[in-house]
Order: structure tokens, then sequence, then C-alpha cells
């Protein structure tokens, strides 16, 4: 079950709540929502694609810990100039995330301003934030 729902703004933000299954067929609305939500901003193209692309992998990264039946829970909140999006599961036991120096985060690096992690036994969550570039 999907479920779409507006939270409450922290100051400054809004803040959106999207929820699916934990199944990459599901990836696509997640990436469908991140792209709207940044063109918002009016990022620019490649913008836009690359935290499409970091948005997906930090999802894959979590699909591979997630228990049977999770939901992948992805907030985003929108700012002025930024787009901060952040994706928990629950894990399986011992599950660890990759480490910071494998390439799967060399590339959320790459494609955002800032990526972090975190994992305390019973879930992940990974956080992402990308300022727009102003020309």
């Amino acid at each position: 079950m999907s479920q779409l729902t507006h939270a409450e703004p922290e100051i400054g933000d809004d803040v959106v709540l999207l929820t699916v299954p934990a199944d990459g067929g599901y990836l696509g609305v997640l990436r469908t929502a991140t792209a709207g939500l940044a063109a918002r901003l009016h990022f620019a193209l490649d913008e836009i694609e690359d935290l499409r692309i970091a948005v997906d992998e930090a999802c894959a990264m979590l699909l591979a810990i997630a228990t049977r039946g999770a939901e992948l829970e992805c907030r985003f909140a929108v700012t002025d100039d930024a787009l901060t999006v952040e994706v928990t599961v629950a894990t399986v036991r011992g599950a660890r995330l990759p480490s910071e120096s494998s390439f799967a985060w060399k590339v959320l690096t790459a494609l955002t301003t800032s990526a972090a992690a975190e994992a305390n036994g019973q879930h992940a969550t990974i956080r992402l934030l990308t300022r727009r570039t102003e020309y």
C-alpha cells in the first residue's frame, strides 16, 4: 500500500511523507516524487537527475537489509533552496549499511550536497541533502 501525506511543516519547511512497500517495483514512485519536488524548487535538470539517482541508490542500499514485508518511509523536507530526503526502513537483525568508503557511498556524496546514515539494529535511515545551485 502506498501512502502520500503532507505532514506538519517545520519552521520554513514543507514536509511530504511517502510510504511504499520495500520492493524495488515501487522505487519509481519515490524517484518521481523526488523529481517533482526538486522541479518545484527550480533545480536544474541535471540536479534533478542527480538527486533521482541518489534516492534510487539510497533505497537500493536499504532494500538489501530490509525485513520481509517492510515499508520504505520517505520524508521530503522542502525549503527555499534545498531538498532533504530521508529514507527509513525496518532492518533484519545485524544489518549493516555499506561503509562510507564503498562505491555506493561515493555515488551518494558525489550526487548530493551531503549524505548521512544511521542504523540502530531495528531501523536504518539514509539522509540526503541537495542545495540548488545558484547561477
